[in-house]
């Protein structure tokens, strides 16, 4: 079945529009003629066109969908889960999530892999079309869970993970709100008291004719400069950041800024430790779930979000190739912290890698969370400082040369 988006009238001769699911348009046009609507507009969607702007057959009008948020495959992995280990058939699971599915791009995916999975192809292969949603890491286990017979363990597991992940960036995003706040707020104060205040001042201190000290005259340069050449600066941080990412986006350049995120004071212990919380995480749920070693270091490479630690994953991925150890590269490549390596080789002796991976994962994504609560709880301070010396210099530039002419007479 395939899934149309109509727009129709009511009996009342409100529009109203949505989904329905059919084998064809008239058997859609069927269905919705017997709810006592009348067609406007109806088309079938697919995946690509669900999420885009798409215009409509019959020149309507527009339709515009959400994009799928990682909670809404966490949601759906770990209901699907359920479903599978309950007995129901993977088709009939799918159906059942497909009705309950709010987001309409998600049931259109959701439409189409049933589809598939319905046709004979396994559900990791139907996902695999749509790797934009489902990545490797995903698509890797759900076909492991599948072989092995484990899926519903496997979804968990994945439904565990991808949670995890949502933890992590929402931790992330919520420690830099405040930051990027007081960044933005602070622009504007700045522009407005060179913009509004200081072209004032000046004018009074110009009417005076006596020579001003130098932190007065810099701040009224810096008036002037806001005042009559604001637009300048525009264009030439447009250029300076396309010319940033493009050279970040070669591999050299790529490898140059890792190196340099690694290497910054403060944030290059954060960047590591986020880095190696994901290695590990992701090695972990992709071992659990059955996946084979090489496979698992082949898709966690591209995930870890670094080329540096790209790069010593990717050699130790070759030493096991040769039958030798994981942590022997790691160590050498002085990328991953002695802790880390110690345990990763008593995992590999003992045989119980994948639990051991998952202990490295809960501790460093413990010492993030740790890590961003005291960088935030730095620079909160070092802002209002920041903000405070600068309303102080600003307060000396106009008072001390009052102060001067007040002396003189």
């Amino acid at each position: 079945m395939a899934m149309y988006e109509y727009k129709a009238m009511d009996a009342s001769g409100k529009q109203v529009k949505g989904m329905v699911e059919a084998d064809s348009v008239k058997t859609a046009r069927a269905k919705l003629k017997k709810g006592n609507l009348y067609i406007t507009d109806i088309n079938e969607r697919s995946a690509q066109k669900s999420g885009s702007q798409k215009k409509s057959s019959s020149g309507g009008g527009f339709s515009f969908f959400g994009r799928i948020k990682i909670e809404d495959i966490a949601q759906f992995t770990r209901q699907l889960a359920s479903l599978i280990k309950a007995g129901i058939p993977v088709v009939e699971a799918l159906n059942a999530l497909i009705e309950q599915t709010e987001n309409e791009k998600l049931k259109v995916v959701l439409s189409m892999i049933r589809q598939d999975v319905n046709g004979g192809i396994s559900l990791a292969k139907s996902m695999g079309k749509h790797d934009k949603i489902f990545n490797n890491v995903y698509i890797n286990m759900v076909e492991a869970g599948e072989a092995s017979g484990t899926l519903p363990l496997v979804l968990l597991r994945l439904a565990d993970f991808q949670e995890g992940q949502v933890r992590l960036q929402n931790k992330v995003s919520s420690a830099m709100m405040y930051p990027v706040l007081m960044l933005f707020v602070s622009s504007f104060l700045i522009l407005g008291i060179f913009g509004f205040v200081m072209p004032k001042i000046a004018a009074i201190f110009t009417s005076m004719n006596k020579p001003l000290p130098l932190q007065t005259r810099i701040m009224i340069g810096i008036s002037d400069f806001v005042v009559n050449y604001w637009f300048l600066p525009l264009p030439v941080i447009l250029v300076s950041v396309w010319l940033f990412r493009s050279y970040i986006s070669t591999a050299k350049g790529r490898r140059w800024w890792d190196s340099v995120l690694l290497g910054a004071p403060v944030i290059g212990k954060l960047v590591r430790t986020i880095a190696v919380a994901r290695f590990a995480n992701s090695m972990s749920t992709l071992l659990a779930g059955g996946v084979p070693i090489l496979t698992a270091m082949n898709i966690v490479k591209n995930i870890v979000g670094n080329t540096l630690i790209m790069e010593a994953i990717n050699q130790a991925k070759e030493n096991v190739t040769e039958g030798q150890s994981i942590a022997e590269p790691l160590k050498r490549s002085q990328q991953f912290p002695p802790l880390v390596i110690h345990m990763i080789s008593i995992g590999e002796k003992t045989g119980e890698l994948p639990q051991m991976l998952n202990n490295i994962s809960t501790s460093f994504e413990e010492q993030v969370n740790t890590k961003i609560t005291g960088l935030t709880a730095l620079l909160e301070p070092a802002m209002i400082v920041g903000m405070g010396a600068f309303v102080g210099i600003v307060v000396m530039s106009i008072f001390v040369p009052l102060l001067q002419l007040n002396n003189l007479n």
